[in-house]
C-alpha cells in the first residue's frame, strides 16, 4: 500500500457528539476540520460532509450536498466510530437469537452471578443483548484420565484444536435445530449467537449450525468458535452475542455511508480501527472488534506522538472529553487486555487497555454532607452544563467558567436554545451562588460543628470561615483532579510503575485545563500536548497500521518436547497472516508479525499474553523466542515472585500481523512566524487567589518559545491552562511541551475544610487500595492471588476505621473490632517493627480461614502508634477436620482450624517463621483435625500481608511528612464524622416517616434460622439526635453446630444495611456506627461463647441478620437468604463455590433472579473452567422459574444447578432456608425455600438436608435449587407498576477498563 501522492486522504474520528477530520492535502500540507456529529438540518453523515467540505475549499470545484461525492481525487479514508459503541449503551442493535447448549440457557442472564454495584439493592444489571434462547440439545465433554464413569454405550472420541480429547455425549440433531430456526424467522429476527460448550477447542456442530442458519436466509450469523476461540463460556457468550447484535448495524452504517460516494467507494481504499488499535478494511469491520474503534486512534495517536525511542520514557494518556476521562498507558508496546466490559456487556476480544472514569467536563458538581462530590453523574450533551443556556446543572466545565480558566469570546456562538449563543458566565456564577449559600449555611450549622467534634474537642464553627464563590469552584476542580488521578496511579502501580517516572500526554476537549494539576499530583514533571490534540484520535487514525491478527486456544505446557508442535501452529498462524496482508496489497517489506503465547503458572489463573520481543530464542527455548524468560521477567515485575519449580502452560497462540500503512511525514509547524506575545491578559483564579493571566493563540507561537505561567493558550479545538510555577514551550513541530513545577502550596491548618474533606477522603482511600494492589501482586494462593479474597484497610489510633478497600462486605465493621481489640490486650507491649497476627472471633475474626494482620504504625518522638493498618486474606485452609476450613458439620471452634489471638507475627522487624509455622500445625493435636495442609502458601501469604501493611505504613508516613501529625489526624477524624452525618441523616428521614405513618419511633422484626432459632431485634430511634438503638434481645442461644456469628459479623451486617439506607456514597469507616449503639445479649447465636462453632455464622447467619434489619425498615422483601456453600473433594482435588438465588422485591423494582445478594458477590467457575479442571459434569445449570415470590414486584428467581460427579468424592453442603421461605413485604408472596437433592446411581433420590457432608460414587448427581426472592406489595394493588425512563448505561455504567474490572473482581468476593 504505498502512499496516495497527489491525492486526498482522509482520516475521521466519529464520536458521539463531534466529528474530527484529519486531512493530507496533495501538496503535503495538513487540515484539521471539527463538525457536528448530527445535523440533520444540514447533512446527512457527518464524515462525508467533512470531506466535501475539504475538497471543495482546497479545490474549488462545487461538490453538491444532494450528489454522491466523486472520489477520483480520494487516496484513502480511515474511520473511528461509536456507532456500535452507541448501538451497545442505547441498546438498538439488530433483533438477535441465541442458540444454546442444552441446560444453559440462563447462562448469560446469570453471567458470572455477582452484582456490578455492592450497596445497590435494586440490583440494575444490563439485559442480555438476545430477544430469545433457543437450547440446542448437543453435548461434548473433555476426556479425563481418572473419569470412573460407567460406560453405558460407546461415545465418539475426537481431537479438539487445543490437543485435548473429547467424547461427544450427544449428538447434533440438525433437523430439529433447523425447525427451531424457522421459527424464529416467522418472528421477524435475522441475527443469530451461536454458543455450545467446548466449542472453542472442537466446532464442529457449531459450523453446522452456522451453515444451516446461512442457508434458511438469516443475514448474519456468528459463531463463538470463530469470534474468539477462547477457553471460558460466559465472556465468549456474551462477545459472539455483541457480535451478532452490532454487526448489522455497522454493515446498516457503512452501507449509508459508502451510498454517499461515487460508485460507492469501490476505489478507494476504506479502512476501519478496531478496538485493538489496528485498522481493518472495511468489509471485515464486525461489532464484537469494534466497541473501542473511537479512542483507539487517540490512543495510537500519543503512543506515536509522544514516546521516545532515545529517552524511552513510558507515556500516560489522558483523554478528558465531555462525560469521561480515558487513561491509559504506552511504553513501547500498546497494553492489550483480552477481556473488558462495556456497557455491562463483557467481550472476550483483544481491545486496547483504556480506563474510562466518570469524570469529564460535563461532571456534575454536589455538596453531600459536608462533603464536596464530583459525578459520577453528568450532564450530557443535552442539556449539558449550565453554561450552555439550556437549564443544565453545574458541571466540573462550570468551575473552570467560573475560576476564569475558560473565555467565552473564544468560543463559537452555538448555545441557547436556538444554538446561537454565547457560554453564559452569568448563569454558571447564578448557580455558583447558590450553591456557595448552601455551603456557608452548612458550614455555620450545627451539623457542621457535628463533623469538627471530633477526638473529644469542639472547635468553634466561627473559625470556618465563609467561602467565597471562586473557593467553592476551585474546591471542586481539585476534587475532580484527586478522582482522576487514583485510575492512573493504580494503572501504574498494579504492574510495578512508578507514576511519577512517566509522562502526560493530554488530548480531547478537556484536559489541556487540568493537565498541569494533575500531573503536579502525581509527581511527573513533563506534560506533552500535540498540536493536534483537539483531533488526536482522528490524527492516530492516519498514523496507525492495517492489523491482521488470529488466535487459537492451546493446552500444551511450554517445554521442549512441545517446541515443535508450538512451532507449527505459530508457523501456521503467522502464514494465515502473511497471505491476509499480502491479499490486501501489502509488500512482503512492509509487513511484519509478532507472536504472543497466553502462559500460566499450572494451577494458577493469572495468564499473561506475553511477546517474546528482545528475548531471542535459544537452545532452551521455541524458534519464535524465549518466551519463558519474557514470562518470569514479567510475572517478577506485576507480582514481586516467581514459581520456578512450577510448569508453565500455554493457554493461547496469538500472531499479530502489521501491514505498515500510516504516514510518515509530519508537515512541518508555522515555525517562527507570529510574535509570540499575549493577545490579552485576563483575570484567572488560582489557589493564591486572582493572578494576571496573559493568554496567547497557539497559532501564533514561534517554536522553541517559552511561556511562564501562569498563562492561557487557544486553539480552536482545546484551551490549555498553565499554571503559576509551570511553564510552557513550543516544539519545532509545534507541539506544546508543559515543565511542571513542584506544588508551593499552603499550609493546612487543623480547622475543617471542606474541599481537603474530599481529598483527603479519596487519599485515605489510595491507601488501602495501593495495600491491596501489593498485597495481591506479592500473595501466591489462589483465594487471594485470583478470586481477590482480601481486604486492606486504614485506622485511626483509637483503632477506628479510616478507609477500606475493597468493600467487602463480611469484612466491612469486623476488622475494626479486631484492631481494637488488640489495642486493649497489647495496649504496652507494641514497638516499632511489631506485626500481629489475629483470627479469633472473640477478637474481632470473622472465621478462622480470614487471617487479619495488623501493623502499628509509628512516629518518631511519639511513644503510642498514631495510626494502624491491616490487611485481612481468606487463607485456602489453616487445618482442621476438613479440607479447606470450611466443615459444614463442626461443633468447636478448634475443628475449623488454627486459633490466633494476638499473635506477634513478626518481633522487632523479624518474622517469627517458626512460631507460626508451630501454630499453623498445632490444630493436629485435636480428634480428626489435621495442621494446615498447605503451609508454603500460608507463610507466603502471611509475608504479602505484612508487606503490604508495610506500604500502607510507608504511605501513612508519607501524608503525615506533607501535611503534619495533627493535620492529618483532624482530618480522618472529619471523615469518620462525614459517615455518622449522612447516616444520622438517613435516621432523622425514617424516624419522621416512620412517627407520621405510625405514631412510634420503634420498629421491630424477627426471622428464623432453618433450626428454629429467632434473630429478633427492635429498633428505637431518637429523632432529635438522628441516632438509634439496635437490640437483639431475644435472639435465640448459641446453637450445637456453625452458626453461631461473632459479634463482627452482626457490626459488618449493619454497616452494609446503613449504606444501602443511605443510597449515596459515603466513607464506610467506624462513623456509620457512631450514632448506633448495639445491643446484643452474651451467649446469644450472635455473640457466642470463645470456643463456639462459627464456620456458618459468616457465610449464613450474616445473611440472616441483614434481612432482619431490612424487614424491621423496610426496606426490600428477603433475598435468598443464602450463600448456598457447596463443596466437594478427594485426595487429589478439592473446590468450593457459593451459588446465587433470587434478590428481594423492593418499593419500585422487581428483585433480580439469579444473583448474589447481600452479605457475599462471589463470581462462579465458568462451566468450561469447572469441567476441564475437575472430576465433575455440569447438566444445568439456568434460572428455578417461579421461585421468587408474586407481588406488584416479584421476587427475584433461585437457579437450578445440576453436577454429574466422574469419581469418588466427598460433597458437603452448607446452606440455609431450606426450611423457612424468604419473606415478602407489603402484601408480597415469600420466595420459595432451597432445596438440595442427590440421585444416586441406582435410582434413589434423597433430600440432603441444609447441611450435609456425603461420600458420592461416580455416576452420582448433585441437583440444587436455590432460593428465591420475596415479592413486594399485593398483586391486586391498583396503582400498577410506574414506568420509569430507562437511563442510557454509560451514565448507569460508565467506568470500564482494567482498574475497573480488578475493582468488580475485588468486589465480587
Amino acid at each position: 500500500m504505498a502512499e496516495t501522492e497527489g491525492k486526498f486522504d482522509f482520516a475521521i474520528d466519529r464520536g458521539g457528539t463531534f466529528t474530527d477530520v484529519f486531512a493530507r492535502l496533495p501538496d503535503g500540507r495538513e487540515r484539521v476540520l471539527k463538525l457536528l456529529s448530527r445535523d440533520p438540518q444540514n447533512y446527512k453523515d457527518a464524515p462525508t460532509e467533512g470531506i466535501r467540505r475539504v475538497l471543495e475549499e482546497e479545490t474549488g470545484r462545487a461538490f453538491p450536498r444532494d450528489q454522491p461525492v466523486d472520489t477520483s481525487l480520494i487516496g484513502w479514508i480511515r474511520m473511528g466510530t461509536t456507532v456500535a459503541t452507541n448501538a451497545l449503551l442505547e441498546r438498538e442493535g439488530e433483533k438477535t437469537a441465541l442458540l444454546v447448549t442444552k441446560g444453559f440457557k440462563d447462562l448469560l442472564h446469570i453471567g458470572t452471578q455477582a452484582r456490578p454495584k455492592l450497596f445497590d439493592l435494586e440490583v440494575a444489571v444490563p439485559e442480555v443483548l438476545y430477544e430469545e434462547v433457543i437450547e440446542v440439545d448437543e453435548r461434548v465433554v473433555l476426556r479425563q484420565d481418572g473419569c470412573q464413569l460407567p460406560r453405558k454405550d460407546a461415545k465418539r472420541i475426537i481431537t479438539g484444536s487445543t490437543g485435548d480429547s473429547l467424547e461427544v455425549w450427544k449428538e447434533l440433531d440438525l433437523a430439529k435445530v433447523a425447525q427451531d430456526l424457522r421459527g424464529v424467522l416467522s418472528r421477524g429476527i435475522t441475527s443469530l449467537a451461536v454458543l455450545f460448550l467446548h466449542s472453542y477447542t472442537w466446532s464442529d456442530h457449531e459450523k453446522a449450525v452456522g451453515a444451516l442458519a446461512r442457508d434458511l436466509g438469516f443475514t448474519q450469523v456468528s459463531l463463538s468458535s470463530e469470534v474468539m476461540p477462547m477457553v471460558r463460556a460466559v465472556p465468549r457468550g456474551y462477545t459472539v452475542c455483541a457480535d451478532a447484535y452490532l454487526t448489522p448495524k455497522i454493515h446498516q452504517y457503512l452501507k449509508g455511508f459508502t451510498s454517499g460516494f461515487e460508485g460507492g467507494l469501490k476505489d478507494v481504499d476504506v479502512l476501519f480501527m478496531q478496538s485493538d488499535g489496528g485498522l481493518t478494511p472495511m468489509e471485515q469491520f464486525c461489532g464484537s472488534r469494534a466497541v473501542l474503534s473511537g479512542p483507539a486512534g487517540g490512543v495510537v495517536g500519543y503512543a506515536i506522538t509522544s514516546y521516545s525511542q532515545m529517552e524511552k520514557k513510558p507515556v500516560i494518556g489522558f483523554d478528558m472529553g465531555g462525560t469521561s476521562t480515558d487513561v491509559s498507558r504506552y511504553a513501547g508496546q500498546y497494553e492489550h487486555v483480552f477481556e473488558a466490559t462495556t456497557a455491562g456487556v463483557t467481550l472476550q476480544a483483544p481491545q486496547l487497555d483504556i480506563n474510562t472514569v466518570a469524570a469529564g467536563g460535563g461532571s456534575r458538581l454536589f455538596f453531600r454532607s459536608g462533603m464536596f462530590v464530583v459525578g459520577p453523574e453528568s450532564a450530557g450533551a443535552h442539556p449539558g452544563p449550565a453554561c450552555y443556556r439550556k437549564g443544565g446543572p453545574l458541571t466540573v466545565t462550570d468551575a473552570n467558567l467560573a475560576l476564569g480558566r475558560l473565555l467565552p469570546s473564544f468560543f463559537p456562538k452555538i448555545f441557547g436554545p436556538g444554538e446561537n449563543e454565547p457560554l453564559s458566565l452569568d448563569e454558571t456564577m447564578k448557580h455558583f451562588h447558590r450553591l456557595t449559600q448552601e455551603i456557608n449555611l452548612f458550614l455555620s450549622s450545627k451539623q457542621s460543628q457535628a463533623l469538627t467534634s471530633t477526638n473529644g474537642t469542639t472547635q468553634s464553627s466561627s473559625n470556618a470561615s465563609e467561602m467565597s464563590v471562586e473557593e467553592v469552584a476551585m474546591g471542586f476542580i481539585r476534587v475532580a483532579n484527586e478522582a482522576m488521578c487514583r485510575p492512573i496511579r493504580a494503572l501504574t502501580q498494579a504492574k510495578g510503575h512508578d507514576t511519577s517516572q512517566h509522562v502526560l500526554a493530554c488530548f480531547g476537549g478537556a484536559g489541556g485545563q487540568h493537565a498541569c494539576s494533575i500531573a503536579r499530583a502525581l509527581g511527573m514533571k513533563t506534560v506533552f500536548i500535540h498540536k493536534y490534540s483537539g483531533v488526536l484520535s482522528a490524527y492516530g487514525l492516519a498514523l496507525a497500521d492495517v492489523v491482521e491478527e488470529v488466535q487459537e486456544p492451546c493446552s500444551l505446557q511450554y517445554e521442549q518436547r512441545f517446541f515443535p508442535e508450538i512451532d507449527k501452529r505459530v508457523e501456521q498462524l503467522s502464514k494465515r497472516c502473511r497471505d491476509t496482508l499480502c491479499t490486501r496489497g501489502f509488500g512482503s517489506g512492509q509487513i511484519t508479525t509478532e507472536v504472543f503465547l497466553h502462559l500460566r503458572y499450572e494451577g494458577t489463573d493469572c495468564a499473561l499474553m506475553v511477546t517474546a520481543a528482545g528475548y531471542p530464542s535459544n537452545a532452551q527455548s521455541c524458534q519464535a523466542g524465549d518466551f519463558r524468560s519474557s514470562f518470569t521477567k514479567r510475572y517478577l515485575k506485576e507480582f514481586g515472585f516467581t514459581i520456578p519449580d512450577r510448569a508453565i502452560v500455554v493457554d493461547d497462540i496469538r500472531v499479530r500481523g502489521c501491514g505498515k500503512s500510516g504516514i510518515q511525514s509530519v508537515y512541518a509547524s508555522q515555525s517562527g512566524h507570529g510574535r509570540g506575545g499575549p493577545i490579552t491578559v485576563t483575570k484567572c483564579y488560582f489557589e493564591e487567589g486572582y493572578l494576571d493571566t496573559s493568554v496567547y493563540l497557539w497559532e501564533e507561537l514561534p517554536s522553541d518559545h517559552n511561556i511562564p505561567g501562569p498563562a492561557i493558550i487557544i486553539d480552536k479545538n482545546s484551551t490549555i491552562l498553565v499554571e503559576p510555577n509551570c511553564e510552557a514551550c513550543l516544539t519545532e513541530s509545534g507541539d506544546v511541551c508543559l515543565t511542571v513545577g513542584s506544588d508551593r502550596g499552603c499550609a493546612l491548618g487543623t480547622e475543617l475544610n471542606a474541599v481537603q474533606l474530599s481529598i483527603f477522603s479519596h487519599r485515605f482511600m489510595s491507601i488501602a487500595e495501593q495495600m491491596g494492589r501489593v498485597l495481591q501482586r506479592t500473595s501466591i494462593s489462589t483465594n487471594i492471588k485470583e478470586r481477590l479474597d482480601f481486604s486492606c484497610a486504614v485506622f485511626g489510633p483509637d483503632g477506628g476505621l479510616v478507609s477500606n478497600a475493597p468493600h467487602i462486605p463480611v469484612h466491612l465493621g469486623a476488622m475494626q473490632e479486631t484492631v481494637q481489640y488488640q489495642i486493649k490486650s497489647l495496649v504496652n507491649n507494641l514497638k516499632d517493627g511489631d506485626v500481629v497476627l489475629s483470627n479469633h472471633p472473640c477478637a474481632g475474626g470473622s472465621h478462622l480461614p480470614d487471617l487479619t494482620v495488623i501493623t502499628p504504625v509509628f512516629l518518631k518522638g511519639v511513644s503510642r502508634p498514631v495510626f494502624f493498618v491491616a490487611s485481612r486474606g481468606h487463607h485456602a485452609d489453616i487445618g482442621g477436620i476438613t479440607p479447606g476450613s470450611m466443615p459444614p458439620h463442626s461443633t468447636s471452634l478448634q475443628q475449623e482450624g488454627a486459633v490466633f489471638t494476638s499473635f506477634k507475627l513478626v518481633t522487632s522487624g523479624v518474622f517469627q517463621e517458626k512460631a507460626v509455622t508451630e501454630a499453623l500445625m498445632a490444630p493436629a493435636q485435636y480428634p480428626d483435625c489435621s495442621g494446615t495442609r498447605n503451609l508454603h502458601d500460608n507463610l507466603s501469604d502471611l509475608r504479602a500481608q505484612v508487606a503490604a501493611n508495610q506500604r500502607g505504613s510507608q504511605l501513612v508516613g508519607e501524608l503525615i511528612d506533607g501535611y503534619g501529625l495533627a493535620v492529618v489526624q483532624a482530618y480522618m477524624g472529619y471523615i469518620q464524622s462525614n459517615a455518622e452525618l449522612a447516616v444520622r441523616d438517613m435516621l432523622r428521614d425514617f424516624a419522621r416517616r416512620t412517627r407520621q405513618k405510625t405514631g412510634s419511633l420503634e420498629v421491630e422484626a424477627e426471622d428464623f434460622m432453618d433450626d428454629g432459632t429467632p434473630i429478633r431485634l427492635r429498633v428505637k430511634i431518637n429523632e432529635k439526635e438522628g441516632s438509634a438503638v439496635f437490640d437483639f434481645t431475644g435472639t435465640g442461644t448459641e446453637v450445637w453446630g456453625n452458626c453461631n456469628a461473632p459479634r463482627a459479623i452482626t457490626l459488618s451486617a449493619l454497616i452494609y444495611c446503613l449504606r444501602c439506607m443511605v443510597g449515596q456514597d459515603i466513607p464506610l469507616n467506624q462513623g456509620c456506627l457512631a450514632p448506633i449503639k448495639v445491643i446484643i445479649p452474651p451467649g446469644s447465636i450472635l455473640q457466642p461463647s470463645q470456643n463456639a462453632a462459627v464456620v456458618g455464622g459468616n457465610v449464613l447467619t450474616s445473611q440472616r441478620v441483614v434481612d432482619v434489619i431490612f424487614r424491621a425498615f423496610e426496606v426490600c422483601a428477603a433475598s435468598q437468604g443464602c450463600m448456598n456453600n457447596i463443596s466437594f473433594g478427594s485426595e487429589r482435588v478439592g473446590y468450593y463455590e457459593t451459588v446465587a438465588g433470587g434478590a428481594g422485591a423492593g418499593p419500585s423494582w422487581d428483585g433480580r433472579s439469579g444473583v448474589h445478594s447481600h452479605m457475599t458477590n462471589t463470581r462462579i467457575t465458568d462451566p468450561e473452567i469447572l469441567e476441564k479442571r475437575y472430576p465433575v459434569i455440569l447438566e444445568q445449570f439456568s434460572l428455578r422459574p417461579g421461585s421468587g415470590g408474586s407481588g406488584k414486584y416479584c421476587g427475584g428467581d433461585g437457579v437450578v444447578r445440576i453436577l454429574l460427579f466422574r469419581c469418588k468424592v466427598v460433597l458437603s453442603v452448607l446452606t440455609e432456608r431450606r426450611s423457612t421461605r424468604p419473606y415478602g413485604l407489603q402484601g408480597g408472596e415469600d420466595g420459595a425455600m432451597g432445596l438440595n437433592l442427590l440421585h444416586k446411581g441406582d435410582g434413589r433420590v434423597l433430600n440432603l438436608g441444609a447441611k450435609n457432608s456425603i461420600s458420592l460414587q461416580p455416576g452420582d448427581i448433585f441437583c440444587l435449587y436455590t432460593p428465591g426472592g420475596g415479592g413486594y406489595g399485593s398483586e391486586e394493588d391498583p396503582g400498577g407498576k410506574p414506568r420509569t425512563k430507562r437511563k442510557r448505561l454509560n451514565e448507569a455504567f460508565p467506568e470500564r477498563g482494567s482498574v475497573f474490572e480488578y475493582r468488580m473482581a475485588q468486589e465480587g468476593v
